[in-house]
């Protein structure tokens, strides 16, 4: 029997590290893009200020890119540590993605991150634009094949389980890269990630302009921050949509909890806009419903049912039962590998395997699992249904007001009136936490909603662990809290330290292409210019 203790133990251990870093990569991919616009901008007009801004956003973006590398690292690591069966198991095919992305886009982005910042004075401005492009295109390119492999998982295609290696081989490449799920995830995900950089931008200038520092340089930046925002939001909203239709077709659970949906209800389904969710009487109290809403979502139509979770249970059951027979096909196999009636039996079952190999928890062999261990292991495929169901009216919720604060942001700029708004600068101010918090919500819902799978259908989580002890997760869980609290304190005291010193003390180096290379650096000391440091 699995080790259930060091399983729970590695997925915290896992969310916890995945969570911590999910705070800078968001940030990562939004400033960077705005950086490439800035400089654009400076490019296109010659105005020093567009410069300034540039500079300034770059050295928070420099600070948050470091956290993201320190933290990120630490996770490739634990798929070796802590998910040594699942490495194994399934490495042939989300390897590849990993290996691209390192290759392609980490490196592409870590080395011209250092031309960014120490080629102000030794390059051309079309040459550091450039630069700055790269910079933004290598972000991007590294969500990308992150979230390839990650929607792999969501939505194992392209790749087949192999008897004779007993790991899951690719079978074809461009399917694994043009997964529908993945492409949505990059494109959802990626959004959200502009709308944090806007939301980042738009507040410290808010909090410039309530200081009545660096008018002109919080102005622009707003504008920028308010059009960038409002279109991301919006694409936010369109994507997130596509992904909860292409979840109907290949994670139908997830979507069921995500309602708290017990029973499948006529088409077209509603959407439950509030309601209280009763796990232990399988119903949902309270309620708050939006007729037709979840059918046109789910379903692209009205006259297509949405399943209900008992339903979606009851089938599951059929699958486990299916996944039983796999599970004796495949150890006939492993005693004979060219019983041709056992490869026949197997190769109409084996998509089933997954759901068999649930049993494990109840069972060491699922051969010889009961009525009752068969229903426990279908019911084991419901997630949480409060999280669910909570977190993902939270994550909406949070989405339409960052809506409606650019949109608001974006008409006071248009009229040059931000800087009197002092209201409306003081909520975009304390609004600096909501992408971030939405952004853990919606890995929440990705994530937590797919459980018990680590890979969809195919392999359970507790099965994926390493052979290891649970004090040694411990004790790795207890290096990495203290190692990311200290982090923590870090980029904390940097970013306030920046932020409070300003664009004009931070920088000071000559106007690139204007002849004067090798002045001596791209840093100078702030000068003494009173308390606010300016």
């Amino acid at each position: 029997m699995p080790d259930f203790h060091v399983a729970d133990l590695s997925r915290a251990q896992f969310a916890m590290t995945a969570l911590y870093h999910f705070l800078f990569v968001p940030l990562t991919l939004g400033l960077s893009l705005l950086l490439a616009i800035m400089e654009s901008v400076y490019v296109m007009t010659g105005r020093r200020i567009w410069r300034d801004m540039t500079m300034f956003w770059g050295i928070l973006f420099g600070i948050n890119f470091a956290m993201g590398v320190a933290t990120g690292i630490t996770m490739e690591f634990e798929f070796g540590t802590n998910w040594a069966y699942y490495s194994r198991y399934v490495g042939d095919v989300f390897g590849a993605p990993l290996a691209i992305e390192g290759l392609m886009a980490f490196f592409l982005e870590a080395t011209f991150i250092g031309l960014f910042f120490f080629g102000w004075d030794k390059l051309s401005r079309i040459g550091h634009l450039a630069v700055t492009w790269c910079v933004a295109i290598g972000s991007n390119l590294s969500a990308l094949w992150i979230l390839i492999a990650n929607g792999w998982m969501q939505n194992p295609v392209g790749s087949a389980f192999n008897y004779q290696t007993m790991r899951m081989e690719v079978t074809d490449f461009k399917a694994v890269l043009f997964n529908p799920v993945a492409q949505a995830k990059v494109v959802h995900t990626v959004s959200a990630g502009y709308v944090t950089g806007a939301i980042f931008v738009m507040a410290i200038s808010a909090f410039y302009l309530l200081r009545g520092r660096h008018i002109e340089l919080a102005r622009r930046s707003i504008t920028v921050a308010a059009s960038f925002g409002l279109a991301s939001a919006l694409s936010v909203v369109v994507l997130g949509d596509e992904s909860g239709y292409l979840a109907t077709q290949d994670q139908k659970m997830k979507l069921a909890a995500m309602e708290s949906m017990w029973r499948t209800e006529p088409a077209p389904a509603p959407f439950t806009v509030f309601g209280i969710p009763d796990v232990k009487n399988r119903e949902t109290r309270y309620e708050v419903k939006a007729p037709w809403l979840l059918g046109l979502i789910a379903t692209r139509s009205i006259s297509q049912q949405v399943p209900g979770i008992e339903e979606l249970v009851a089938a599951s059951e059929q699958r486990i039962r299916s996944g039983v027979t796999a599970y004796d096909d495949l150890q006939k196999l492993r005693a004979d590998r060219n019983d041709a009636a056992a490869q026949a039996d197997f190769a109409r079952t084996q998509k089933d395997l997954g759901y068999g190999l649930l049993l494990r928890r109840f069972t060491d062999d699922p051969r010889k699992a009961s009525e009752q261990q068969i229903q426990a292991a279908a019911w084991s495929l419901v997630p949480d249904v409060p999280v669910m169901f909570f977190a993902f009216r939270a994550m909406v919720g949070i989405g339409f007001f960052q809506i409606a604060l650019f949109a608001a942001a974006f008409f006071f700029a248009s009229n040059r009136t931000i800087e009197r708004q002092r209201w409306f600068l003081r909520i975009a101010l304390l609004a600096l936490p909501l992408p971030w918090i939405a952004a853990e919500l919606g890995w929440v819902v990705a994530e937590y909603g797919r459980q018990p799978w680590i890979i969809e259908g195919v392999l359970p989580t507790f099965l994926g662990v390493s052979s290891i002890s649970a004090g040694d997760v411990w004790t790795s869980i207890a290096a990495f809290v203290l190692l990311y609290s200290g982090l923590a304190a870090i980029d904390i005291f940097l970013m306030v330290k920046y932020v409070r010193i300003g664009p004009q003390e931070v920088w000071s180096v000559p106007d690139i292409g204007a002849g004067r290379p090798g002045s001596g650096g791209m840093y100078r000391q702030p000068r003494p210019t009173g308390a606010a440091g300016g």
